[in-house]
């Protein structure tokens, strides 16, 4: 054979080669990924329907595989309802901490779902239940009417001192006066903090809370108005309580108001 023959001949064997070897080349490096193992976290959610004759308070436990939820608990309650269980009843809205209508106990722990983690360990089960303390509407919606109620009883909006010219001129706001509000007004009313204190469990139809209360801080910086005198009956008002400065604020004014008041006489 000659030369330029055999070295066709080679040619021809290397792209033979190379065309039988390209695609299993390929194929080995598009092959899926091995299926992850499940990872399966059980859930034990608060049940109850007060309309339905004979129903009882009950935990009821969902399997979740975490491998296919999202990493908050309130992905596992939605993934539960659209897949699992479309009974099961909450609230929620924004899933970015601004609307607070999510608020739950989660773990012993009164939270919000869509902030909340889900605990990766699968060998401890999550537990959640309605905020505690109050009537409960349906699973894990709690009635906010009384809080809702107390909020609306402070006049939960800024005050002036002096509103002779109210509707005649632009009201304006100092720096200083903006400032005040800092810390106060971020409150996005989800009761968390109110369900967390004893004193609200034992007085709620009577002591404000501190969630309310922090907003009656918040709209009489600088001034004493009627909703501070409201405070001064024996059960509206629990002294140490957090938030801690909002708190502090209200007893200073209700410590000095009779001094004022008699002052003015």
């Amino acid at each position: 054979m000659s030369g330029a023959g055999f070295t066709s001949l080679s040619r021809c064997a290397v792209l033979a080669f190379r065309s039988t070897t390209g695609p299993a080349v390929r194929y080995a490096q598009t092959a899926a990924a091995p299926a992850a193992q499940p990872r399966i976290k059980k859930f034990q959610v608060y049940r109850w329907d007060p309309d339905t004759p004979g129903d009882k308070p009950r935990m009821q436990t969902y399997d979740i595989d975490l491998n296919t939820c999202g990493p908050m608990v309130l992905d596992a309650l939605i993934k539960i309802k659209n897949e699992i269980d479309s009974t099961l009843t909450f609230r929620r809205s924004c899933r970015e901490g601004i609307c607070g209508s999510c608020a739950m106990n989660i773990n012993g722990g009164n939270t919000l779902a869509c902030l909340n983690k889900i605990d990766t360990n699968t060998s401890k089960p999550t537990k959640i239940y309605p905020l505690p303390h109050m009537y409960v509407v349906k699973d894990l919606v709690p009635d906010m009417s009384n809080f809702y109620a107390q909020y609306k009883s402070i006049e939960p909006y800024l005050k002036k001192k002096d509103e002779a010219n109210e509707g005649k001129e632009q009201y304006l706001q100092s720096v200083q006066d903006r400032q005040k509000l800092d810390g106060l007004y971020e409150c996005i009313l989800c009761a968390c903090c109110s369900t967390s204190c004893p004193s609200y469990w034992w007085n709620g139809d009577k002591y404000l809370g501190p969630a309310v209360l922090m907003q009656v801080s918040a709209r009489s910086t600088g001034r004493t108005s009627p909703r501070t005198v409201q405070l001064t009956g024996a059960a509206s008002f629990y002294p140490g309580l957090n938030p801690g400065k909002a708190i502090a604020e209200i007893k200073k004014m209700m410590a000095t108001y009779k001094e004022k008041k008699a002052a003015t006489a």
